[in-house]
């Protein structure tokens, strides 16, 4: 294990110098959306946060929240879960286990410069660090983004089987690109087997107990990976704490609402945005690969082929989640929040809810 953040930061930076396949000349710009990175806050408050990134994505998932929190006072760690950042093969051999560990050494190193620890995660990252705070009551909150308690896919429970005698879903040696300067597009079978089994740890973990600490959850209701209805339904039941809230982005009947939810609609026509997306509720508009005039439009989106072209081509487009379609339009994937200012605001007076927790382990 690094003795430090800064230990760990090298040793992975010569990693993904030498095993990363590069997907264009800017290596720095895929150097630094991949590596691990520490954001220092100008007024410390003595408390650290440790974001967790989902499955086939990278650190640079948290570039635009990570400033936000150490503004906030907070000292601000990402890592790279094993497996991810260089190039999607090497996710063939990873076990749960390797991204459980990856997660509790970065808990300890942070530890050793911080008071109080936080968690916050994406996605598979959401799963990760909820589990490791169940264990561990001095983890004083968390933050999780589009949290994957549950899938949309209904056959998922036979992904660890399938890895075993189908390696990719989708082949890699297809016309299709692999990846991204910024992250993943195609992930070995073992990648998703993984994922499943994160979330029936958290599944397994939740029907036993609740979590009672702080925590702020953020959906969308038309996220196209999870089964947010099940998140939902999980936050009232079993995540007490009256400080805590849920995020909806999108449209719930009233018998639906929580009173400790927040919903806000997922329409802006003038933005051509039709719903939002699992991805969209990390970046701000202002992001220049993924904001309003980001430079990595994601075109690949469910849509036919025609439509594909026309977005690749700078045809004028809608956003959405992956899927979506209405007839007359073309749309790419949603990959920024037009909240994310407010967003901001809920997230922080959640952490500042938190109390310490004395360490019984």
């Amino acid at each position: 294990m690094p003795a430090s953040f800064a230990d760990y930061r090298q040793q992975t930076l010569l990693l993904l110098e030498r095993d990363r396949r590069f997907q264009g000349t800017d290596h720095a710009l895929e150097l630094a959306w991949n590596a691990p990175r520490e954001w220092l806050p100008e007024h410390p408050n003595g408390k650290g946060i440790l974001l967790v990134h989902g499955l086939g994505d990278s650190p640079g998932s948290f570039i635009d929240i990570a400033p936000q929190l150490a503004g906030q006072g907070y000292r601000v760690r990402t890592l790279l879960l094993p497996g991810h950042g260089t190039q999607p093969a090497d996710m063939l051999g990873v076990d749960i286990t390797d991204w459980q560990h990856s997660v509790a050494r970065q808990v300890a190193l942070l530890r050793q410069d911080a008071d109080e620890v936080y968690l916050g995660g994406f996605s598979t990252g959401a799963n990760l660090v909820l589990e490791y705070a169940m264990d561990d009551p001095a983890i004083a909150g968390l933050l999780l983004f589009s949290p994957a308690f549950k899938a949309r896919l209904p056959f998922d429970w036979l992904l660890p089987w399938l890895s075993r005698v189908k390696p990719w879903l989708r082949q890699p040696d297809g016309p299709a690109p692999q990846q991204t300067p910024l992250r993943y597009q195609n992930v070995p079978t073992n990648g998703f087997a993984q994922f499943y089994l994160t979330s029936t740890v958290v599944r397994s973990r939740l029907a036993m107990q609740t979590y009672d600490r702080p925590v702020l959850i953020v959906s969308a209701a038309h996220d196209s990976v999870v089964d947010v209805g099940f998140v939902r339904e999980t936050f009232s039941q079993r995540f007490p704490n009256p400080a805590s809230r849920m995020i909806w982005y999108g449209d719930l009947v009233s018998g639906q609402r929580h009173p400790r939810m927040l919903v806000r609609s997922d329409q802006f026509p003038a933005e051509h945005i039709s719903q939002f997306s699992h991805m969209s509720v990390l970046f701000s508009p202002d992001n220049p690969q993924y904001g309003r005039q980001g430079k990595q439009p994601m075109c690949a989106n469910g849509q036919n082929a025609d439509g594909y072209r026309q977005c690749l081509a700078g045809a004028a487009v809608w956003y959405s989640d992956w899927g979506y379609r209405e007839a007359g339009k073309v749309h790419a994937r949603l990959t920024y929040n037009p909240y994310f200012e407010w967003q901001a605001q809920v997230m922080a007076q959640v952490l500042e809810a938190a109390q310490p927790q004395e360490n019984t382990r």
